[in-house]
């Protein structure tokens, strides 16, 4: 286990390195699956809020960004082997999360989760079965509920779980499940909604201090002027700053 921690923090020096000698383009990693996020247009562009956030920062850090999509699974592990600079890809921030790799300040607020359902369910909490996306919060908090829990890669494959009865609910961001939950009649909101989470962050290698620096400053610009509360509302992510 040591020998892995060495290995993996080598690595993610070397990336920082390479990314600090060049100063050239910044590679931002993103899912492009979670709307209203960030997703994949029909011209097969990374959109969405942070799509449009991400340039707006790069634009004031005067940083020449390009965008890289990556599975959620493997988006840190990603990053921290040099394949893109940073994350921006509605990561939460959490103390597990940070000790392999830093945050920028949050740049939404705490964003409520919920559990969606067909519609007139009644969810049992306890014994129930409930969907997520593997490695997210809303997947280790329905392991701490001593409920059973079925994840799956995509947050697609999650609506699709309770739908085809494989699940009785899914449990997500709401600023994701509310345009579903709008479209499809058969699917409604159930039980409470929940607070997880430290609000969402960029993340970056430990050893890109300067790189981070910057966007927390561009970061901070943003929240300063109104222009990030005024990105929060055009996409209905969540509760301004």
């Amino acid at each position: 286990m040591k020998k892995l921690m060495i290995g993996t923090a080598a690595l993610a020096m070397l990336a920082g390195a390479a990314w600090a000698e060049s100063h050239s383009v910044v590679r931002m990693g993103t899912e492009g699956a979670y709307a209203p996020f960030n997703f994949i247009n029909d011209a097969g562009e990374v959109d969405g809020f942070e799509r449009e956030l991400g340039d707006e920062l790069c634009a004031r850090a005067e940083l020449t960004c390009e965008w890289v999509t990556n599975e959620w699974d493997s988006i840190i592990p990603n990053l921290v082997s040099g394949n893109y600079d940073t994350i921006i890809a509605g990561m939460s921030i959490t103390d597990e999360r940070d000790e392999v790799i830093d945050f920028t300040q949050n740049y939404t607020q705490p964003d409520p989760s919920a559990f969606l359902a067909m519609e007139g369910a009644e969810l049992d909490m306890e014994g129930g079965i409930f969907a997520a996306q593997a490695g997210t919060i809303q997947a280790s908090y329905i392991a701490e509920m001593g409920a059973t829990l079925v994840e799956f890669a995509t947050p697609d494959e999650t609506i699709a779980a309770v739908r085809n009865g494989e699940a009785d609910a899914v449990l997500a961001d709401k600023a994701f499940l509310l345009p579903i939950a709008e479209e499809d009649a058969e699917l409604a909101f159930a039980g409470d909604d929940i607070l997880i989470g430290g609000g969402v962050g960029m993340g970056l290698r430990e050893s890109d201090a300067e790189l981070r620096g910057k966007f927390d400053a561009a970061i901070q610009s943003m929240k300063d002027d109104g222009t990030l509360n005024a990105l929060i509302t055009k996409w209905e992510i969540g509760e301004t700053f």
